[in-house]
């Protein structure tokens, strides 16, 4: 189990700035993304001065699909199905942790399809 100190992006202008213009971030902290109804997100590096990884995340905690994001780009990284929520993490966080697509979040923000 990891604890991960993420903020909380949920205004869309918290979204539109999201990571951008940091120059460092320790390692167990990100942020995830809030979004009002699943959709397919996608995001882009556009003055964001760190490699990231966005995590795809469905309302049970499922990571859908994880994108290694190149600083300072305009390439489209996108869920690869609807989701309201995207974790951003310092690139390389979830590989060293071996957490891939299928293996679920914890917390609050997610819950049971049961």
């Amino acid at each position: 189990m990891y604890q991960i100190d993420a903020q909380v992006a949920r205004t869309p202008q918290q979204q539109q700035v999201g990571l951008m213009f940091r120059k460092e971030m320790p390692q167990n902290e990100g942020m995830i993304f809030v979004f009002d109804r699943p959709g397919t997100q996608c995001f882009w590096m556009r003055n964001t001065l760190l490699p990231l990884t966005a995590a795809f995340v469905a309302d049970d905690g499922r990571i859908v699909n994880l994108a290694d994001m190149r600083p300072m780009t305009d390439d489209s990284h996108c869920s690869e199905e609807p989701v309201r929520f995207v974790l951003e993490m310092n690139q390389g966080w979830f590989a060293r942790k071996n957490i891939k697509k299928g293996a679920k979040l914890g917390g609050e923000l997610f819950v049971s399809t049961r």
